[in-house]
């Protein structure tokens, strides 16, 4: 992968090869784990309408929608957009797919909540443009509505962090991952290096931001959601330095 690519790394990295690196750990059984977390977290009866943004292949879009949603897939990326449209047609979820930037979403006040979840927030270039998607959140959601958000824990990402690791996953392949974070702009760079079993190799880079709860709780209030509870999973449990994920449930103010 060309470091001369005009492409910002999140419209190169998420094809067929990014749903190579993740099947391992995208299990059945995670994704219908999460999505009971999701449901016990937002609190909310069949019916609700809910915009799942980055949905990706619809990992979490479907199921929600089987379950009695009326829910909204947006993605960037018409790679994994397919996959979810495929999906959705084996079990007839009947999700609306809209292929759409996350700082212009084409809705206005229409969702009872909005989830984004499994790091999909921080790709962006700058923190201007984090807090645009926020606005954009709070001006599409109803009042009242809810904003379910899911990243990586920094707190423990800075504690157990690891500049490099390789794994063999199926068919021979393996999987270098080399990552630096940059303290002065909390910026996390990773390299992921795919070899073959025949020797070709795939490079993919990452440039994500991460930010503390305590930035978040800012930035949310700033763009008019109120933030209610957070979590160290989506099950629940308390965060704490040790969490891997962090996860903030914001509610936009009632006019």
């Amino acid at each position: 992968m060309s470091d001369l690519s005009d492409q910002p790394w999140y419209a190169e990295f998420f094809g067929e090869d990014y749903l190579r690196l993740y099947h391992p750990y995208l299990t059945p059984q995670r994704t219908e784990a999460e999505v009971i977390g999701l449901i016990r977290r937002l609190a909310l009866p069949a019916g609700s309408r809910i915009l799942d943004l980055c949905c990706g292949q619809g990992r979490h879009s479907i199921p929600l929608s089987v379950l009695g949603y009326r829910v909204t897939g947006l993605d960037l990326n018409p790679v994994l957009l397919a996959h979810a449209r495929s999906l959705d047609r084996d079990v007839e979820a009947g999700v609306r797919w809209v292929q759409g930037d996350m700082r212009h979403l084409p809705f206005e006040s229409e969702f009872d909540a909005i989830i984004n979840v499994f790091t999909a927030f921080g790709y962006l270039e700058s923190e201007a443009e984090d807090r645009q998607v926020l606005r954009e959140v709070s001006r599409t959601l109803v009042p009242g509505g809810a904003f379910l958000l899911d990243v990586v824990n920094r707190e423990a990402l800075v504690r157990h962090f690891l500049p490099a690791e390789v794994e063999r996953h199926e068919h021979g392949l393996l999987v270098l991952q080399e990552q630096e974070l940059d303290l002065r702009t909390s910026r996390l760079g990773v390299r992921i290096t795919m070899i073959e079993p025949d020797g070709r190799r795939k490079e993919y880079r990452q440039s994500i931001r991460v930010y503390t709860l305590t930035e978040l709780a800012e930035m949310l209030a700033a763009a008019g959601l109120r933030l209610d509870q957070y979590y160290g999973d989506l099950e629940g449990s308390p965060l704490n330095l040790n969490s891997r994920r962090l996860v903030l449930l914001a509610r936009k103010a009632y006019a």
